[in-house]
């Protein structure tokens, strides 16, 4: 897998150049992946709904084709793509998920802090009253009966670090996850962020971790590429 740092990059140009390098890749291009941050953008996922950009402002809203509803970049976040040929890896998507959220997890861990999955709900959460914490959420993911619905999330207590949203083109995936570091986090009340009515929104300075972006994206694109490489 090679490793790309784009730095700070307007968001629809890169979203462009993904779709660009997914359409012309072969069965033998590398894998590789972008890590980068975004001027201020609310991007808009398939599933996403107008009623839930509550008051964009002058922030522009772009709209694309990776899954889930609203979210907010801007500076302060690490943003990463994994330009991933999943039939060359040997697993599928809920696998390919499973990793990329492990990734974070792991990042979190390597800073201090417990990240968790909520289940029915993608993406990494913290307790609000214990991000050091190690007890289980009891909102976790459990099993469930084959072909039974997901639950309703529940995020009582946590608030959301990590977002993600993917798109699988020929077996090939983009779009990816977005960590946040140290950032205005206002943006994110002018939206019901991933489609949820006033789900909180945290990033690790608010938590009491002081870290730089570039520390925090080194540690994730470590941890992605260790993931996603085995």
């Amino acid at each position: 897998m090679e490793l790309r740092w784009l730095g700070r990059v307007d968001y629809l140009p890169t979203y462009e150049a993904m779709q660009a390098f997914t359409a012309q890749r072969t069965a033998g291009s590398p894998d590789e992946l972008w890590i980068c941050e975004h001027p201020p953008v609310f991007t808009q996922g398939l599933a996403g709904r107008a009623d839930h950009l509550l008051s964009p402002g002058g922030i522009p809203v772009v709209p694309t084709n990776r899954g889930g509803q609203v979210t907010f970049h801007g500076p302060g976040q690490v943003v990463a793509y994994p330009l991933i040929d999943l039939q060359r890896t040997g697993y599928f998507v809920k696998e390919y998920v499973y990793r990329v959220e492990e990734a974070v997890i792991r990042t979190l861990d390597h800073f201090g802090v417990t990240g968790h999955r909520v289940a029915g709900a993608p993406g990494i959460y913290v307790r609000l009253d214990d991000p050091f914490g190690h007890a289980r959420l009891p909102q976790a993911p459990g099993r469930r009966e084959p072909g039974s619905p997901p639950p309703e999330p529940d995020f009582t207590g946590v608030g959301k670090i990590a977002a993600l949203g993917i798109k699988v083109s020929r077996h090939c995936t983009y779009h990816g996850v977005a960590l946040n570091v140290a950032m205005d986090l206002e943006p994110f009340l002018r939206i019901n962020p991933c489609g949820y009515a006033g789900l909180p929104t945290v990033d690790l300075s608010t938590i009491g971790v002081s870290v730089s972006w570039d520390d925090a994206a080194r540690v994730l694109s470590q941890k992605l590429m260790a993931m996603l490489g085995s």
